[in-house]
């Protein structure tokens, strides 16, 4: 019996540092979690730069970026990133304090890689968080200055193609902006637009100086997805039908 008495002591406190360390689990599991629900934010088909990963990272809540590799999302393996999370555990019965603990994960972003992937365990990199600048604002279409500034023709008359081109150099677009100026019979079509991802909508403004009619305007959206065809001059010399 006393045998038995003072074994029970060691076996309570075996038993309560098992318990310690399953808190001590349950917390980095919570840290996990955070890291796997970063790796489903940041999952996407479109390109971006390993820069334009970081930051969206960055901003994700209890998520630091600790380290990137790749140069872009569509580049060989994609865009590797480190972070850091923590999470906390607490079992009433044996632990005095909450459990906390700090853990680093790696998380891949790449088209290929799965939808909630779980997200691999790495060393902490020395050192504070990487910090990001935010990425540059695409260059704002100018469709006020273009109405206003593109020629009326009357009724009678043809659209001059040059006339339309030296309007367009006048208004001093930014570089980022592209131009196309297309003449056909007695119209000229114009589109302006900037770069696209190849995966959203395309920013661009078309315009069509005929006969008795200026236009400007800029396509629906779906016109404007990639392989719809609605950032075209062609489109703006011959307006796709609207959706449906």
């Amino acid at each position: 019996m006393r045998r038995l008495l003072l074994f029970a002591p060691l076996l309570l406190f075996v038993t309560g540092c098992g318990l310690m360390q399953n808190s001590e689990d349950d917390a980095a599991d919570a840290a996990r979690e955070v890291a796997q629900k970063a790796g489903e934010r940041l999952h996407s088909q479109r390109p971006r730069t390993a820069e334009e990963v970081g930051f969206s990272a960055s901003g994700l809540d209890g998520v630091e970026v600790m380290k990137l590799t790749g140069t872009s999302t569509h580049d060989g393996d994609g865009v590797d990133v480190v972070v850091r999370t923590s999470g906390t555990a607490y079992n009433a019965r044996f632990d005095l304090d909450r459990i906390t603990v700090v853990r680093c994960f790696s998380i891949r972003v790449s088209p290929r890689s799965e939808w909630r992937e779980e997200p691999r365990d790495a060393d902490c990199p020395e050192g504070p968080p990487l910090t990001f600048a935010p990425p540059p604002e695409p260059p704002e279409l100018p469709y006020g200055r273009l109405r206003a500034k593109l020629p009326r023709v009357p009724a009678d008359g043809r659209a001059d193609e040059d006339e339309v081109r030296r309007v367009l150099a006048a208004l001093d677009l930014d570089p980022a902006i592209r131009t196309e100026v297309k003449a056909e019979g007695d119209r000229v079509g114009v589109l302006l637009s900037v770069k696209g991802n190849g995966f959203d909508a395309q920013d661009c403004l078309l315009a069509r100086v005929s006969p008795g009619a200026t236009e400007v305007w800029s396509p629906p959206r779906i016109q404007r997805m990639p392989g719809e065809g609605g950032c075209s001059v062609s489109n703006a010399l011959n307006p796709l039908p609207p959706p449906h």
